[in-house]
Order: C-alpha cells, then structure tokens, then sequence
C-alpha cells in the first residue's frame, strides 16, 4: 500500500529532526530537506509541534517494534531477553545513521513535564519499560520493577555513552551491569 502524502511527510521529517534535532529545524529547512511546499507542509500540520509530535508517534513505533523483533530474535528465555536488548542496542550503536535517542533529544530541548512533546517522549519510555517489566516478571520473584528501573537506567545510560563517545562498548558494559542486576534480584 502506497503510503498517502501525510505519511510521506512524517517519514522525511523524522529523518530532518533526528539528524538536526528540533528546535534547530525550522519549517523552511523541513520544506527543503522533504521536498514538500508550504503549502502542502501546512495543509497536512497546523504547526511545527503538530509535526515532531507526528515523528515521535512514528519513531515510537518503528523503534519499539524493532527492538521487540530483535529481542525476540536472539533470546529464547525471559533473562536472556533482558540482557538482548543490550546486544540490539549495540547493532543499533554501530549504525552509521546512529544519533542517540530522538526521544532524549526531544525531552531535552522540550524541558516543561506537561509539553505535548515532553508528554510523548516520557510515554515511549514508559511503553518500553512495561514491556520490560512484563518480561521481568517472569525472570525474578523478588521486585520485577526495581530491576526494570535499573535496567532501563542501563539502557538509557548506555544510549547517551554510545552518542558521547565516552565508552568504546557501552551496550556491552551496560549487559555486564545487568548480568549483575538480575541474579542479585533472582537470589
């Protein structure tokens, strides 16, 4: 199925804003990085917000389904589930189009709690962080959310060494810290 013009748009925008991040895209460089005219840029978004927040809804989708797929690909057991988000994280470190995290950026540049573009960056990874849990569940009986907190602050971690170049494997010293995690919750 042919993907309509809205569609297109939120496609190459995603590409604009995550290589140039949000508040340095202006519309005029979204008009010219997509190749859209105003004019159909504005039929399709009342305003730049409507936009990024149209991206971020595509990025939450196209990562998390990755991710699971990737995960599910790797690992057959629960505990080895946990730790293969890790081993995606490093193939997707390894990317050349690898920038971080699109929604990190985004509640970075967008600070305020109740922002509709804060607001949908902290529902991703709430979203990841259930699914984490659920698998959690299912690996320990001593306090699944603790270790999901940490895990996710591993992940997080991991995601900001890999942009800032401080680790040469940060998704692998990430996995080793939640090798460590998971059988002190497991004992």
């Amino acid at each position: 199925m042919r993907p309509n013009k809205r569609d297109e748009i939120v496609r190459k925008a995603l590409d604009v804003f995550y290589h140039h991040g949000f508040h340095a895209t202006g519309m005029d460089l979204l008009v010219k990085e997509t190749g859209i005219s105003k004019t159909s840029m504005y039929r399709h978004f009342r305003t730049k917000e409507d936009i990024i927040l149209a991206t971020l809804r595509l990025r939450d989708e196209n990562f998390r389904n990755w991710l699971y797929r990737r995960v599910a690909a790797m690992a057959d057991t629960p505990k080895e589930q946990l730790l293969a988000v890790f081993d995606a994280l490093e193939e997707w470190f390894a990317k050349p189009e690898f920038r971080g995290c699109m929604f990190i950026k985004a509640s970075a540049e967008f600070q305020e709690s109740d922002h509709p573009i804060h607001t949908q960056s902290a529902e991703h990874k709430r979203l990841l962080g259930d699914h984490f849990l659920k698998i959690a569940r299912s690996v320990i009986a001593r306090d699944p959310e603790e270790l999901t907190r940490q895990l996710m602050i591993l992940k997080e971690g991991a995601i900001i060494m890999a942009v800032m170049g401080h680790s040469d494997h940060p998704a692998r010293d990430a996995k080793s810290a939640a090798e460590t995690l998971i059988a002190a919750h497991s004992g």
